[in-house]
C-alpha cells in the first residue's frame, strides 16, 4: 500500500499535505478514506470537499482544506497512471498449465505463462513475461512480443505478429481471411487469395471480439500505441497509424489507410481504399465512401462524412425546410392569383 508521497514521486508531481496511505481509486462520491480521487477544475471543489477520500489529484493552485493534494497539470491522465500503479491488472495466467498444448518446437521465453487448454502450434515464438489466457490458439509461426497479455479465447492465425506490451481482449481474432472475392461472368464468386500478413505494433490494445484480417497479398498494419475498442472489424491491407483510436462497432474496409492520431467514433463505416489523414476525427455513425480522402486535423460527421461546420450549416437549412416550403407555396398562390 503506497503513500501519497511515493505516488507523487512516481507521477513526478508536487505533494501538498500529509503522506497518507492509498489503497485504491474511486470517484469522489464513492471513495473511502484510503481511496485516491481526481478533480479537474475548481468547479468540482464541492465534490472533493464532501468526499471521504483523504487524497486527491488536482490542478495547480487547487485548494481543498484538510486533504492531501497531488498537483498535476493533467489530473485525469495522472489518475489513470496512478490507478495502474496502485492496482495492477490481475494476471491472465500464472504458469504453464498442465492442459496447455504446446508444440515441441515452439519457443517460449522466460516467464511466459499459458492458461488451461490453450494451443500453441509449431514455430510459435512468445516473448518474455507474456501471459496467454485459457483456450487461446496461436497458429503456426505466430509471433508475440514481450509483456503481452492475451485474454481467454484469443485466436492468432498462422503467421500473425504482435509487438511488445500488446493487450488483446477475449474473443478477438487476428489474421483471419479478408472478405475478398472475384465475380465470374455468370455471377459466381471465387475467393481471391488471402495470403498476406498482419502486424500489430508495440503498446496496442485490441478490444473483445474485434477481428483484424490478414493482408490479401500484402500486409495489414496496426501501428504503435493504437487503441481499438470491442466489436471492430478491420479489413485486409488496412493500415492504421500511431496513437489512433477506433471506437466500438466501427468497420474499416480493405486497403484503407488511417494516419497518426486519427479518432474514429462508434459505428463509423469506412469503405475500401479511403485515406484519412493525420489528426482527423470522424464522429459516431459517420460514413466514408470508397476512395474518399479526408484531410487531416478536421472533424467530420454524417453520411457521407463532411466537415462538421458544413454539415451543421446543412442541418440548419434542413430544419427550415417546412418554413421555406410554406413561403414557396404562398409565393406560388400569389403568382397564380396575379
Amino acid at each position: 500500500m503506497p503513500t501519497a508521497a511515493e505516488l507523487a514521486k512516481y507521477l513526478n508531481c508536487r505533494l501538498i499535505g500529509e503522506p497518507v496511505r492509498i489503497s485504491g481509486v474511486a470517484s469522489p462520491e464513492t471513495a473511502g478514506a484510503e481511496d485516491l480521487i481526481y478533480l479537474d477544475s475548481p468547479r468540482q471543489a464541492a465534490r472533493g470537499a464532501a468526499s471521504a477520500a483523504r487524497c486527491a489529484i488536482v490542478p495547480p493552485g487547487f485548494e481543498l482544506p484538510g486533504k492531501t493534494l497531488i498537483e498535476s497539470r493533467a489530473p485525469k491522465f495522472d489518475f489513470a497512471r496512478a490507478a495502474a500503479w496502485i492496482l495492477p491488472a490481475p494476471r491472465v495466467a500464472q504458469e504453464i498449465h498442465a492442459t496447455a498444448v504446446i508444440a515441441p518446437n515452439a519457443k517460449l521465453a522466460a516467464g511466459v505463462a499459458v492458461g488451461p487448454y490453450a494451443v500453441i502450434e509449431d514455430e510459435v515464438e512468445i516473448g518474455a513475461a507474456t501471459e496467454i489466457g485459457a483456450h487461446c490458439v496461436l497458429g503456426r509461426g505466430a509471433r508475440v512480443g514481450e509483456r503481452c497479455r492475451l485474454y481467454p479465447r484469443v485466436t492468432l492465425y498462422p503467421g500473425a505478429r504482435l509487438g511488445a506490451n500488446v493487450i488483446v481482449h477475449a474473443g478477438a481474432v487476428i489474421g483471419s481471411d479478408g472478405f475478398g472475392y472475384v465475380p465470374s461472368a455468370e455471377g459466381q464468386y471465387t475467393k481471391f487469395p488471402q495470403l498476406g500478413e498482419v502486424e500489430i505494433g508495440n503498446d496496442v490494445e485490441i478490444g473483445a471480439n474485434t477481428t483484424i484480417d490478414r493482408g490479401s497479398l500484402g500486409r495489414t498494419e496496426i501501428a504503435r500505441g493504437t487503441k481499438i475498442d470491442n466489436l471492430v472489424q478491420i479489413g485486409h491491407n488496412v493500415r492504421i497509424g500511431e496513437d489512433s483510436v477506433v471506437a466500438a462497432q466501427a468497420g474499416i474496409a480493405g486497403s484503407s489507410v488511417l494516419g497518426r492520431r486519427v479518432v474514429i467514433g462508434g459505428q463509423v463505416g469506412i469503405a475500401d481504399n479511403c485515406s484519412i489523414e493525420d489528426g482527423a476525427i470522424v464522429g459516431a455513425q459517420g460514413g466514408v465512401p470508397s476512395n474518399k480522402r479526408l484531410q487531416g486535423g478536421q472533424v467530420y460527421w454524417g453520411t457521407p462524412a463532411r466537415p462538421i461546420g458544413k454539415l451543421l450549416e446543412q442541418y440548419a437549412w434542413l430544419a427550415r425546410l417546412p418554413e421555406l416550403a410554406e413561403r414557396l407555396k404562398a409565393l406560388e398562390r400569389k403568382n397564380s392569383a396575379a
